[in-house]
């Protein structure tokens, strides 16, 4: 009798741990929410298949990694943003331990320094159309960095060409978005590099959602190598033509397959090149100083810093790769000029900014943009063109420094007299502009009354005739006296 109970322990014991195995993530440590996105059916400009594709293919993986996926296709802009705002009411009642992910194909365009998602009924006549056209990319990012959650994922396949005729003064590509600079807890990913523009590749999906697709899957791989292999996928797909950034804030690990943990996550690369980068130049050159050439490449790929690929460049500059990482060492370093230019937003940063990359695509916006704010800093002074950008910061008012108060410490400086306001002489100021008339006090005695059983005498009727004659002219002119001095005789 025990053993067909042993027996069905055993298959019990072992169907659960057959379960675990293909379980893909840890679905009770966390709530997994995805909107995606695909814009195809443009109604003005040429229609993008792949994006179409690409949206299909995340929505499975996205599905198979443990998501709840709410997909949504060729979406005008009323429509984009009800999504979006749909999509963050899920995700704030799905509670604090919820990851949030975005995942957008379709066009993209930066205007003055803000990136904005394109929807399918966009037809702008001119530049100042998108803001009011289009979706801003800061508006959802914000929208769900407002909510508690475990981690935010953005993935932007919308580093396409600018299709629009209208626009041909907007900058390439994307600008860089920080995600240090908002609420913690963020990941955003480009499918190709700041002020680049993305492939749509030659299968049905582009070249970045293609390698998403695939190295997504692999198990057990933090959501930063993911990334990583991603950018060396796609540089190699690409011939170095597109090369993938990210930005990362995240503070827990995260995993598309195998489990989380409330681990603290490693800093993303692009987030270290943002903040000058954690190694020198020098530290990179001691790293590949000795390796073959196509090593060396990958290892500055994967890590995607500006020091990285400065330390390449010298060491290997007649490697065939290099002129192609030049190019890209060249961008990055203009795009965060322009990054730091429009987020300080002064009259000098964008002097600044025009200073060392006054032909680039980004030129006509850095002087609409200096019209814009120039009569806001009418105090910096004119030659504030040549300042630095870190001297431009510091406050720009004319205040003089306060000296500094004589003290027995400090006895060399003399103490500071308040002067009077009002320079009048203390007795003319009594009289001319008295605060309050007021009647003579009855202590001043202006003339001696006789006894009542004799008549005056002739000198004090004299008196008399001379004091009554001084007052009623000088009551009557202005209330001066009677004598040239401007006061009343007293004796």
């Amino acid at each position: 009798m025990r053993r067909p109970v042993f027996s069905n322990l055993l298959l019990a014991s072992g169907l659960l741990a057959l379960t675990q195995l293909m379980t893909p993530t840890d679905a009770a440590a966390e709530a997994r929410l995805a909107l995606v996105i695909g814009q195809s059916a443009y109604r003005t400009v040429p229609e993008l298949p792949n994006a179409a594709n690409d949206a299909k293919g995340m929505t499975e993986l996205l599905g198979s990694a443990g998501f709840t996926v709410t997909t949504a296709a060729n979406l005008a802009q009323t429509e984009m943003r009800a999504a979006i705002s749909d999509f963050a009411g899920k995700v704030s009642a799905s509670g604090a331990d919820t990851v949030a992910l975005v995942f957008y194909a379709g066009h993209g365009l930066q205007i003055d320094g803000e990136n904005y998602l394109v929807p399918v009924d966009l037809d702008p006549k001119r530049e100042a159309d998108i803001p009011l056209q289009g979706v801003r990319l800061n508006d959802m990012l914000n929208t769900l960095g407002a909510l508690p959650t475990r981690a935010r994922i953005f993935m932007l396949d919308a580093c396409r060409n600018n299709p629009f005729p209208a626009l041909r003064g907007a900058g390439h590509g994307l600008a860089i978005v920080d995600t240090k600079a908002g609420a913690p807890g963020s990941f955003i990913s480009y499918s190709t590099s700041p002020g680049a523009e993305a492939e749509d590749g030659n299968g049905i999906d582009s070249p970045y959602t293609t390698a998403a697709l695939t190295i997504a899957k692999q198990p057990n791989l933090p959501i930063e190598e993911v990334f990583k292999r991603i950018r060396v996928a796609v540089a190699q797909s690409t011939d170095g033509r597109q090369i993938p950034w990210e930005s990362s804030s995240l503070t827990t690990d995260f995993r598309f397959f195998g489990e989380s943990s409330s681990t603290p996550a490693l800093p993303g690369a692009s987030a270290m090149a943002l903040a000058g980068g954690t190694r020198s130049v020098e530290d990179w050159r001691k790293t590949l100083q000795g390796k073959p050439a196509m090593v060396a490449y990958e290892l500055v790929i994967t890590e995607d810093t500006v020091e990285a690929y400065q330390a390449y460049i010298e060491l290997y500059a007649q490697d065939t790769r290099t002129p192609r990482l030049r190019t890209v060492l060249e961008r990055r370093r203009q795009m965060l000029a322009w990054e730091r230019a429009t987020a300080i937003n002064t009259r000098a940063s964008y002097e600044a900014y025009l200073a060392n990359w006054d032909n680039s695509d980004l030129a006509a916006t850095a002087r609409r943009l200096l019209l814009r704010v120039q009569n806001r800093n009418y105090a910096v002074p004119v030659a504030a063109a040549a300042t630095p950008v870190a001297v431009a910061m510091a406050p720009t008012c004319p205040c003089s420094t306060p000296a500094t108060p004589a003290t027995p410490v400090n006895p060399s400086v003399p103490p500071v007299i308040k002067k009077r306001v009002d320079e009048t002489p203390p007795k003319r100021k009594v009289v001319e502009t008295p605060p309050k008339r007021r009647p003579p006090s009855e202590q001043v005695v202006y003339e001696r009354a006789p006894p009542p059983d004799r008549g005056p005498p002739p000198e004090a009727v004299m008196q008399g005739i001379g004091i009554g004659v001084g007052i009623g002219l000088g009551m009557g002119m202005g209330g001066r006296g009677g004598d040239h001095n401007g006061g009343y005789r007293r004796y």
